[in-house]
C-alpha cells in the first residue's frame, strides 16, 4: 500500500457549501484538490430542506436577527461573531443568486404580475427571514456550487477518497512553527494511501450526527474533521451541544427522513398520543420555540405517556399549499402511506447538527498556522449552546467566503519538507469486520441512551467508560490491520463520541442544548464559557 504524493496549493476536505464555496474563491490563486469521501454531491448541505436566514425583507432588521440568534444561544455566542455574519450575510446570498441559485417567489399582494422571494419563518425567529427552494434548499445550493466548482480547470474532484489524519511540521519533525503540510488520504476504490500535500488545508468536513442511534444526518456524517483536528493536537470546544431536530418521521422503514422547521413555520402544530396540542404548556412561543425547548417538550411528552412519538398536525392548510411549499415531505410521505393533507404526520426527536467544534475564528483560522476549519465542523462563536434555525447555511457561506480571503491574503513561504510515506507495517488485512459493525452500533446505542437530549451525571460515567473500553479496542484493531473506509469512521466516531462526553462532564450547569437534571438550572458564571479540549503530548 505504497503512498501516492499528490501536491496542490490548496487542499479542501468536504463537498458541502463550505468546502465549494471556499474552492471556488481560491481557484483563480493555485492548484485546488477538492476531497470529498462519497459522491461529491454527498453532503450534509444536499440534506438541508429549510433554508437560509438573511436579512431581505424590508420588515426584518440585522438587530432582530442578532437578537433572535443570541437568544437562542443561551448566552454563548460570540457577539461580534454573530454581527459579522448577519450582517455580511445579505451579499454572500446575492452571489449565490449571481450564481444561479434559484429561490421560491411568491406574487406581490398589492402588486400584480410582480414576484419577491418568498420568506417562510422557523423556531426562534420573530420575522420571516428564511429563504428557500421550496423543501429542497440544501440540494438546490448544492447544484449550484457544484456547476460552478465544475467549471473550474485548477480544482481536481478526489471522490471515494477518505482523510485519515492532517500531517504537521511537528509530527514529521521539521524544524519552526507548527504548521499543517497535507493529508494521508484512503483510496476506497484503489484500497490504497495517498498523501496530499499543500501549504492550506481546509477542513470543511461537516458534522457528526451518526454517533447517535437516530439522526437526520447521512451516513458520512461520523465527526472525520473534528477527530482528525484533536488527534492532531487542535483545540476542540463545545461538543456537548448537540441539537436535536424535534420532528424527524417515525416510521419503521425509514429513519432519518426530517420534517423540515418550516412546517411549523407554516402552522402545524404537535399534538399527543390523546391528539391534544401540548406545546404551550411548555413554552409560550409553542411551536415556534427554539429547537432545544421544542425537542425536550417532545422527549417529555413521550416519557410521559409511554407513547413512541408525537404527531405534527399541518391539516388546516389546503392540499395546494402543502404541495406547494413541501412538495418532497408530501411526495416521499406519500410512498409510506402518509397523506400529510389529510393526517397528521408520527414524529420524533433525533440528533441534527453539531453545535461545537473546532475552535475556529470567523475567518477560518485555527491554532494549527495554514488549517482552517469551516461550517458545521467549525465552532466559531455563531451558534452558542443552540443554532438558531437555518443559520448554519448562512455560517458557511459567510466563513467560507472570509476564509477564502484570509488565505489568499496570507499565503505561507514555500518550505519544501519531506512527508514520509503511509506506513503498512506489519498490518495485515483485517480478518474480522463483524468487530467493526458490532462496534459502531454500541457507541451509537451508548450515546443514544445516555448522552441523549436529557442527561445525568450517573449516565455520562457510564457513557464514559463504555466508550473507553470501545476505543481501546477500536485502537487496537486500527493498528493491527490494514486501513478500510469502515475503520476509518469506527475510529473517529469513537473519537467524537468520548469529545461530546468529555465536554458534557465539564458543564456543570444546564444550558441551550445541554440537559442535565443533576443541575437543572442555568448557572450565570458559566455564561461566555466554552468548554474546551486538547490532546497533549503531540
Amino acid at each position: 500500500m505504497a503512498a501516492t504524493l499528490r501536491r496542490f496549493d490548496f487542499l479542501v476536505l468536504g463537498s458541502g457549501i463550505a468546502g465549494l464555496n471556499f474552492a471556488l474563491q481560491v481557484a483563480a490563486r493555485g492548484r485546488v484538490a477538492l476531497i470529498t469521501k462519497k459522491n461529491r454531491a454527498d453532503s450534509n448541505t444536499n440534506w438541508a430542506q429549510g433554508g437560509i436566514a438573511s436579512v431581505t425583507s424590508r420588515e426584518d432588521s440585522f438587530e432582530l436577527h442578532v437578537r433572535d440568534t443570541l437568544e437562542a444561544g443561551a448566552g454563548l455566542c460570540h457577539e461580534d461573531v454573530v454581527r459579522t455574519i448577519i450582517e455580511e450575510g445579505p451579499a454572500r446570498i446575492q452571489e449565490l443568486i449571481q450564481l444561479g441559485a434559484r429561490f421560491s417567489e411568491r406574487e406581490i399582494p398589492t402588486q400584480p404580475g410582480s414576484r419577491e422571494l418568498d420568506l417562510t419563518r422557523e423556531g426562534g425567529h420573530s420575522k420571516r427571514r428564511v429563504l428557500h427552494a421550496a423543501d429542497a434548499t440544501g440540494a438546490e445550493l448544492e447544484r449550484t456550487y457544484l456547476q460552478a466548482v465544475a467549471s473550474q480547470p485548477s480544482v481536481t474532484f478526489f471522490e471515494n477518497h477518505l482523510a485519515i489524519d492532517l500531517i504537521t511540521s511537528a509530527k514529521v519533525g521539521a524544524p519552526g512553527e507548527n504548521r499543517v503540510l497535507g493529508v494521508y488520504v484512503f483510496d476506497s476504490v484503489n484500497q490504497c494511501v495517498e498523501v496530499f500535500a499543500a501549504p492550506i488545508v481546509v477542513l470543511a468536513t461537516g458534522g457528526s450526527g451518526k454517533v447517535y442511534l437516530y439522526t437526520t444526518n447521512p451516513d458520512i456524517a461520523t465527526g472525520d474533521g473534528v477527530a482528525m483536528a484533536y488527534r492532531a493536537g487542535l483545540t476542540v470546544a463545545n461538543m456537548e451541544f448537540v441539537q436535536f431536530h424535534p420532528t424527524c418521521l417515525y416510521h419503521p422503514q425509514v429513519r432519518n427522513f426530517l420534517i423540515s422547521e418550516a412546517v411549523r413555520g407554516e402552522g402545524a402544530v404537535l399534538r399527543g398520543a390523546d391528539q391534544q396540542r401540548f406545546m404551550d404548556h411548555y413554552d409560550p412561543r409553542a411551536e415556534l420555540a427554539p429547537r432545544d425547548i421544542v425537542a425536550r417538550a417532545i422527549d417529555s411528552e413521550m416519557k410521559r405517556t409511554g407513547a413512541d412519538c408525537v404527531f405534527l398536525d399541518l391539516t388546516h392548510q389546503t392540499e395546494s399549499f402543502i404541495t406547494g411549499h413541501f412538495p418532497n415531505i408530501y411526495a416521499r410521505c406519500r410512498e409510506l402511506g402518509i397523506d400529510i393533507a389529510r393526517q397528521p404526520i408520527p414524529v420524533v426527536p433525533a440528533a441534527h447538527y453539531q453545535c461545537g467544534g473546532v475552535s475556529a475564528t470567523v475567518d477560518g483560522v485555527t491554532n494549527l498556522a495554514g488549517l482552517y476549519a469551516v461550517g458545521e465542523v467549525a465552532c466559531t462563536g455563531l451558534h452558542g449552546a443552540n443554532r438558531l434555525a437555518s443559520n448554519s447555511l448562512l455560517e458557511a457561506l459567510v466563513c467560507s467566503h472570509r476564509a477564502a480571503a484570509h488565505a489568499k491574503a496570507n499565503r505561507p513561504e514555500e518550505r519544501p519538507v519531506p512527508i514520509p510515506e503511509w506506513q503498512v507495517g506489519s498490518a495485515t488485512d483485517p480478518d474480522e469486520l463483524v468487530v467493526v459493525s458490532h462496534n459502531w452500533d454500541e457507541i451509537r446505542r451508548t450515546m443514544w441512551d445516555y448522552v441523549g437530549i436529557v442527561r445525568t451525571n450517573k449516565r455520562l460515567r457510564r457513557a464514559e467508560k463504555r466508550l473507553g473500553n470501545l476505543t481501546e479496542e477500536i485502537r487496537e484493531f486500527y493498528w493491527n490491520f490494514r486501513v478500510t473506509a469502515d475503520l476509518l469512521e469506527l475510529r473517529n466516531l469513537a473519537t467524537v463520541a468520548e469529545l461530546i462526553v468529555a465536554c458534557a462532564l465539564q458543564r456543570p450547569e444546564s444550558r441551550g442544548l445541554h440537559y442535565n437534571l443533576d443541575y437543572p438550572t442555568t448557572d450565570p458564571s458559566w455564561a461566555q464559557r466554552n468548554t474546551t479540549i486538547r490532546r497533549t503530548g503531540i
